[in-house]
């Protein structure tokens, strides 16, 4: 079971202490009178297999969304990075399954960009839960807006490992897509040591990453 546990002490890379560092300039966005995290670790353990791991790595007050969809240890996951979350006062999603956000008493639910719709229902039952949505361009933001997202990750802001040859939207059009945005904005994808500088001035909610937060070895 190494992928629930943890040996030694665990320290950020340089990507990921770029990451906090910005984070930790940006003015927090507020919900029901909750301060949203300036920071998003999204898992996908075929980048960093140990994700529980990478969750410990964040500074406190960071924000965790589960994601590996299709991992058939989900739920135990779920529940390891919950511990990990309560812990370490991090903010946990689970990507996609209401159901298992409230089976493992997670602080929200974040949505794909094809199931903004299923946000929308599920904001009624759980009017208190952090609700994020996927969005990749201005029709995603105001669906996102209009279901009762709180916030949305809008990405890919530049070129990443995760969808390599996808098209980023790149500086520009990202910085437009902010400004006009209905509902707080997280930036993602791409944002390293080299990167993330670029958006500085831009009013975001937070930064998202998931090969950022790998450890510093």
């Amino acid at each position: 079971m190494t992928l629930f546990k943890r040996n030694r002490k665990p320290l950020l890379g340089p990507d990921g202490q770029a990451l906090a560092a910005f984070a930790a300039t940006l003015r927090p966005a507020f919900v029901r009178g909750q301060a949203l995290p300036r920071l998003l670790y999204l898992t996908d353990r075929r980048r960093i297999p140990d994700v529980v791991a990478a969750a410990e790595r964040l500074p406190r007050g960071s924000g965790v969304i589960l994601r590996d969809y299709g991992y058939a240890k989900r739920a135990a996951l779920a529940t390891a990075l919950h511990a990990v979350c309560r812990k370490r006062e991090l903010v946990f999603l689970v990507g996609g399954d209401p159901r298992l956000a409230r089976q493992v008493n997670a602080d929200g639910v974040h949505f794909p960009e094809a199931m903004v719709d299923r946000l929308k229902l599920f904001r009624r039952e759980a009017p208190s839960l952090i609700l994020t949505a996927a969005a990749h361009d201005a029709k995603a933001l105001d669906r996102a807006a209009d279901a009762g997202a709180d916030a949305a990750l809008l990405s890919p802001v530049f070129p990443t490992a995760s969808h390599p040859g996808a098209p980023a939207l790149g500086l520009s059009a990202f910085r437009e897509l902010v400004d006009q945005s209905p509902l707080p904005v997280y930036g993602l994808g791409g944002l390293t040591v080299d990167t993330v500088a670029q958006l500085e001035g831009l009013p975001l909610a937070g930064v998202a990453a998931i090969g950022a937060f790998a450890d510093a070895s």
